[in-house]
C-alpha cells in the first residue's frame, strides 16, 4: 500500500484544527461522532441514539470568568453532555485544564429555585498527539479511563463524570493487527492522512464514510483552502515544536561536552596531585 504525506495526501489529517472538525463536527458526519464515542464510552444504560452540537465556547457567570473554549461540544438525547478534543502538544497543566472544562457543562445545569442537584453526566474524551510524561513508561497502555473512585476499594464513587485519554504516539499496530473495533479507531485516526486507498480490514460502512469525507479531492475550492490553512499552521506549530527539542538537546549535548572537558581537566589535576605527593613521599622515605 503507498503512503504519501503532505500536500499530495490523499485523505485530510485528523490532526488539524479543519480536518477534526470536518470529520466529527459537522451534521452530515455526526455518524461518525457517534459511532466513536458509542465505541468508547460502552455505557450500560445503551448506545447513545442522537446527538446534538452545542456552541463550543462557553461563558462564565461574570466578565471576570475565564472562557472555556473546546474542540467539540455535544448532548445527547438523555442531556448528557461530551467535550471532545483533539490536543497537539503537551500542556503543563493539561489535566487540570481538562477538569476546569468539565465544570462549565456540570454548572449550567444549576436549576433557579428549588432544586434537588441532581445531575447529568458529563464525559471528556481527549485525543493526545503526544504521551504524559508520567505514562512514557507504559509503552503499551495508550487509553486511560478516569473516574471518581474509592481509594482503598477501587469501587466507583461517581460515574457521572468520566474522562478518556488516548495518547495516539503509543497506538502502533498495522492493519493486519487490529482485532476490535477500537482498533480500527484508533489506525484511522492515526494512520488517515498517508493512506491512499481503504485497506480491507477497514471495508465497513462507518470506515469507508470517514474515508469518503476526508476525501482532499471532494472539497470545495473554499474548503480546500480553510485546509490548507490549518495544515500550514498545524506544521508550523509542529515545527516549533520539534525545534524547541532539537535546539534542547543540541544545547544538552553542549553543556555534556563542557562537563565532559571539566572533568578530563580535574583528572589531570588530580593525577598531577598524586604524582607531587608520590615525589613527596619518595624523598621523606630517603
Amino acid at each position: 500500500m503507498e503512503i504519501k504525506d503532505g500536500l499530495k495526501s490523499k485523505y485530510i489529517d485528523p490532526f488539524t484544527d479543519f480536518g477534526f472538525k470536518r470529520l466529527f463536527g459537522e451534521d452530515c458526519n455526526k455518524e461518525l461522532l457517534l459511532d466513536f464515542l458509542n465505541e468508547l464510552l460502552h455505557k450500560k444504560e445503551g448506545k447513545i441514539i442522537s446527538l446534538t452540537y452545542l456552541k463550543s465556547e462557553q461563558l462564565g457567570r461574570s466578565a471576570e470568568d475565564r472562557k472555556a473554549i473546546f474542540d467539540l461540544y455535544c448532548e445527547n438525547e438523555k442531556g448528557e453532555k461530551f467535550i471532545v478534543e483533539m490536543q497537539k502538544t503537551k500542556q503543563t497543566f493539561f489535566k487540570d485544564r481538562a477538569l476546569y472544562y468539565s465544570t462549565f457543562p456540570i454548572v449550567k445545569q444549576a436549576i433557579a429555585g428549588d432544586w434537588n442537584y441532581e445531575l447529568k453526566a458529563v464525559y471528556t474524551v481527549a485525543i493526545l498527539d503526544f504521551v504524559f510524561e508520567e505514562d512514557k513508561k507504559d509503552i503499551d497502555k495508550y487509553r486511560y479511563d478516569v473516574m471518581l473512585t474509592d481509594i482503598e476499594t477501587h469501587k466507583i464513587f461517581y460515574d457521572k463524570l468520566k474522562f478518556v485519554y488516548l495518547e495516539m504516539p503509543k497506538f502502533t499496530k498495522e492493519v493486519d493487527e487490529l482485532k476490535t473495533h477500537f482498533d480500527k479507531w484508533m489506525y484511522v485516526l492515526k494512520n488517515l492522512k498517508r493512506l491512499e486507498n481503504i485497506p480491507d480490514k477497514l471495508r465497513e460502512k462507518i470506515f469507508e464514510k470517514i474515508f469518503e469525507a476526508a476525501e482532499i479531492a471532494k472539497l470545495s475550492r473554499e474548503e480546500y483552502e480553510q485546509y490548507i490553512i490549518s495544515l500550514n499552521a498545524y506544521r508550523d506549530f509542529k515545527n516549533s515544536i520539534d525545534t524547541a527539542r532539537d535546539e534542547g538537546r543540541a544545547e544538552g549535548e553542549e553543556e555534556r561536552l563542557k562537563l565532559q572537558q571539566v572533568i578530563e581537566e580535574d583528572k589531570k589535576v588530580l593525577a598531577e596531585k598524586d604524582r607531587e605527593i608520590a615525589e613527596l613521599k619518595r624523598r621523606l622515605e630517603k
